[in-house]
């Protein structure tokens, strides 16, 4: 019979050795040259992606290996999951992590896809307070447990037609990011006070704009972010990326802290 010292060393043994191994297997998965077929899919479906200098574009094979290496996708209402599908979203979400110091979305764990949009119940408040619950339909949600949640049909038409700033990965993955400071409150991780102080200036200045133009006012920044200052991230984050010589000359402040932010300047690839 063995001891229980041999036994707890034999387990100890054994972990280390498959975290060695699993490092070794990501290390290989990530060096692996970048597959043709992927290669296919991105410019089909992600028109931008032919645009991106090679640097980047090197950079985003790496990102999109890391990430369809580290997360888990599932098809939800009979959508059967496919290369098309998780390298279409990886491309697009992984555009946000170009050039930056990044933790590689470690929060998120799964991406939940849908053949198109699905609903969902939400509270709604009405002016003398009751509260009931209603059903909306929705193209995306992000949420702080680990999961996204998007429509396929609306990822595709926002991946192909990336100039009208409406992007249902980089709205709901934009929001990933702010919450990785521990809330969801249009403040991602800055790095510095001064930053910080910065960011917070500006953008609640262009935040309380786009509230005092509401209905018809037509805008570069959809008025959705008006909602609160997380959404506000997250739509001005779209326009960054999709509309980015409007949003630099109608709004140059704000353009600067994305920039700063983000560490791509997206004019370029126009």
């Amino acid at each position: 019979m063995f001891s229980p010292i041999i036994i707890l060393f034999s387990i100890v043994l054994l972990a280390v050795s498959l975290l060695i191994y699993k490092r070794w297997q990501k290390k290989r998965i990530l060096n692996s040259p970048f597959p043709a077929s992927w290669q296919q899919i991105l410019l089909a479906n992600l028109p931008i992606y032919r645009k991106l200098p090679a640097p980047l574009s090197d950079q985003l094979h790496r990102e999109i290996r890391r990430f369809l290496h580290d997360k888990t996708f599932y098809g939800c209402n009979g959508l059967v999951m496919t290369d098309e599908i998780r390298v279409t979203i990886a491309g697009e979400a992984c555009l946000l992590l170009l050039n930056r110091k990044t933790n590689h979305y470690y929060q998120l764990h799964y991406i939940l896809v849908y053949p198109t949009s699905f609903v969902v119940s939400r509270e709604q408040r009405s002016e003398q307070g009751v509260v009931s619950q209603t059903q909306v339909a929705v193209l995306g949600e992000s949420w702080q447990q680990g999961k996204v949640i998007l429509s396929w049909q609306d990822v595709l038409s926002g991946a192909k037609n990336f100039s009208d700033g409406h992007n249902v990965v980089l709205h709901e993955f934009a929001h990933q990011l702010d919450q990785e400071s521990g809330s969801a409150n249009g403040a991602p991780l800055l790095g510095s006070r001064s930053s910080y102080r910065r960011w917070a200036s500006v953008l609640a200045a262009e935040f309380a704009q786009l509230q005092q133009h509401s209905g018809g006012y037509r805008q570069i920044i959809d008025q959705y972010g008006a909602t609160n200052p997380a959404e506000f991230f997250a739509v001005v984050t779209e326009t960054f990326f999709e509309r980015p010589l409007a949003l630099q000359k109608k709004h140059p402040q704000l353009f600067a802290e994305f920039e700063d932010f983000y560490a791509v300047n997206p004019s370029d690839w126009q």
